[in-house]
This record gives structure tokens, C-alpha cells and sequence, in this order.
């Protein structure tokens, strides 16, 4: 159950349900020996309940893990993903066939619990900003293997997405300005090789943001400039470039950074530093 503003942001079935099926595949593995004890023939219903207040996010994960091993399975969401819900909130309803139920559990709990867990940090970091015109960027720092996943739970929480891949954006960091012989080299040659792709150059001085900007970089990367420099990179650049702030960000920080008038926060700790939410999933054969 999503919100309609995040339906389009959701990845598409068939990586929901290879993400579901590398998951079955390390825990059911070929079968769930426990649930042998259950009669193949008894159903079951379920209320899945929030112990800790929280951002839902991953329902469609959730879903796809029960119909995946029953497909007739009745799943009654009672908030939607992006919702804020309160400890001790039931959130879902179940009802199917039980070893379905018991099986699919612990995976479909897992992925909600993660992405529950991105989309509420990435809450916190949002709200710490509000009123400012700062957003907050991901970043790579995702668990592998399910980066879109977790990207999607930074929507859900209201921060914006960063680029997906090495693919689809260019960075240019220290050790790619220094092959290429400087930032304006640098530039010309990322223009030159591929020319759609929007280009951040990561800068460490006020000069260097200089000379971004000059050689027409679509974003700088200011990494660990002071309050003082971010303030001096605001003025100079004076909206002609998007300022993206990055390191040392942190959520008792983050308020600080963006009242520097900065376009961008991306943090690491939306994706890395986490906590799984407090879910609990509650059988009435």
C-alpha cells in the first residue's frame, strides 16, 4: 500500500520479487522443516502490529513474500507507506493458509523492518530541516544488492534520491580531478566522454569551487568546508550552481548546515546507520 505521490517511485515487481526470491532462497531454502508440524490444510490469520513509532515503508515486499507461498492470501493495510505510525499501532491484517504465514514471516518482517528503518532516519533528518529550502540527499552507501529498495524508502521519508549508480551521474572526487590533470581539465573530458549525464565536481576550497563553476559543472561537492567557507559558497556562487554539502553531517549538525542557504545535504547515514523498526507479527490459528 503505497501513496499515490509514491507509486511511481516504487521499483518494479519483478525486482521486488527477485529480491523476495534471494531471500527465500537463503532462508526457506528447500523447505521450511518447522513448519511440517502445521496441517497443510489449516489457515491462519495475523495482526502485524509497530511497537516503536516509526515511517512505514516496504509493504510491497511485505506482500510479495506472503503471495509468493500463498497466493489467495488476504492482506488488509491500515497505513500506507510513507505514514507515520504510533508504537503499539496495528498496521496490517492478514489471513491464508498458516504455514504460509509462518514461513514467509521472518522475510517479509525483515524487509519491512529495514525500510521502515531508512525511511524513518531519513524522517528525522528531514524534519531537522523543515522551513529551510535545503533537501536531503542518499547516497551509494546502501546495503548491496538492495540499493533501489532502500532508495525508495528516502522518498518515503521525504528526502530526495541522489544518484542510483556510477551510471547515471557524474562525480568527479580528488582522485579523478588529479588523473584528468585538474577540475578544468577534468570537465572538458567529462563533457567531451559523455555529455548527458549531469556532472558534480567535488571541491575541497573556495578555489577550487571557482574554478567548478567557471569550467560549468552542473553541482559542487563541498566536502568538509567550515560553516564559514559554506556561508562564503552561498555568496559567491549566488544560486548560479547547486551547493551540495557532504561530511561530517550528522542530525545534531544538519540544521546548522542548511541555514547556510545550501541547496543540498546528502548524508551516508540515511542507508548505513540503522536500526531495524520494532515489528511485531501475531498468529491466531
Amino acid at each position: 500500500m503505497t501513496h499515490p505521490n509514491l507509486a511511481g517511485a516504487v521499483p518494479p515487481a519483478s525486482e521486488i520479487l527477485a529480491d523476495i526470491d534471494r531471500a527465500f532462497g537463503e532462508d526457506v531454502g528447500p523447505g521450511d522443516a518447522t513448519a511440517d508440524l502445521l496441517d497443510p490444510n489449516a489457515s491462519a490469520t495475523a495482526v502485524l502490529t509497530c511497537r516503536e513509532d516509526a515511517v512505514l515503508c516496504g509493504t510491497a515486499w511485505f506482500d510479495a513474500a506472503f503471495r509468493k507461498l500463498d497466493p489467495a492470501v488476504q492482506i488488509e493495510w491500515l497505513a500506507a507507506d510513507g505514514d507515520r505510525v504510533a508504537a503499539g499501532s496495528a498496521i496490517c491484517r492478514i489471513a491464508g493458509k498458516a504455514r504460509a504465514l509462518v514461513t514467509a514471516e521472518r522475510t517479509a518482517l525483515n524487509f519491512l523492518q529495514l525500510l521502515s528503518a531508512t525511511a524513518t532516519v531519513t524522517s528525522r533528518y528531514a524534519d531537522a530541516i523543515a522551513g529551510t529550502t535545503t533537501r536531503v540527499l542518499d547516497t551509494r552507501k546502501t546495503i548491496p544488492g538492495l540499493r533501489r529498495a532502500q532508495k525508495y524508502a528516502v522518498l518515503c521519508g521525504g528526502g530526495t534520491n541522489h544518484r542510483i549508480g556510477l551510471f547515471d551521474a557524474m562525480m568527479l572526487k580528488e582522485n579523478h580531478i588529479i588523473a584528468a590533470g585538474g577540475i578544468p581539465a577534468a570537465v572538458r573530458a567529462a563533457r567531451r566522454i559523455h555529455p548527458s549525464l549531469p556532472l558534480i565536481v567535488e571541491v575541497e576550497t573556495l578555489d577550487e569551487l571557482a574554478q567548478a563553476l567557471e569550467a560549468g559543472a552542473d553541482r559542487a561537492l563541498l566536502d568538509n568546508f567550515t560553516p564559514q567557507m559554506l556561508k562564503e559558497a552561498v555568496a559567491f556562487t549566488a544560486g548560479r550552481m547547486p551547493l551540495e554539502v557532504s561530511g561530517n553531517v550528522e542530525i545534531d549538525t544538519i540544521r546548522a548546515i542548511a541555514d547556510t542557504g545550501v541547496d543540498f545535504i546528502s548524508s551516508g547515514a540515511l542507508t548505513k546507520n540503522i536500526r531495524a523498526i520494532d515489528l511485531s507479527l501475531r498468529l491466531d490459528l
